[in-house]
């Protein structure tokens, strides 16, 4: 069964960085659209950035822009976020996401209709 995996949480102070990956089994990862999410406690889950199956195509959550940058190793079935100056408010559960269709619409659309979903790691900005 298709298997979604997040590595590369923890701690860091802000304005640090931390790299994280998602590795996706028992699926043709290149067939797949990919995007990270985030959930912070007590706000509600939200769309980080995601990549055309190509990974020529990015889009990020404004917040983001110019801190995170989104890529992916077809040959490895792995996504990666690396995350710099980080600050405080990224603090959240990150999740990778997988979507079976390889259209990418350009836009926050590219987060809807995910089919699988990775259980999340935790990210802690202190400050």
């Amino acid at each position: 069964r298709v298997q979604v995996v997040e590595s590369g949480g923890g701690l860091v102070q802000a304005g640090g960085s931390l790299r994280l990956s998602c590795t996706a089994s028992e699926l043709t990862f290149k067939d797949y659209l990919m995007a990270w999410f985030r959930q912070a406690p007590g706000k509600e889950h939200e769309g980080v950035s995601c990549i055309s199956w190509t990974g020529y195509s990015q889009y990020y959550k404004d917040s983001v822009q110019g801190r995170f940058t989104i890529s992916r190793d077809n040959a490895k079935n792995t996504l990666y976020l690396q995350m710099n100056n980080l600050k405080p408010e990224d603090t959240a559960m990150y999740y990778c996401a997988a979507r079976k269709n390889r259209t990418y619409p350009g836009d926050a659309r590219c987060f809807d209709g995910m089919s699988y979903w990775g259980k999340g790691i935790q990210v802690t900005i202190s400050s």
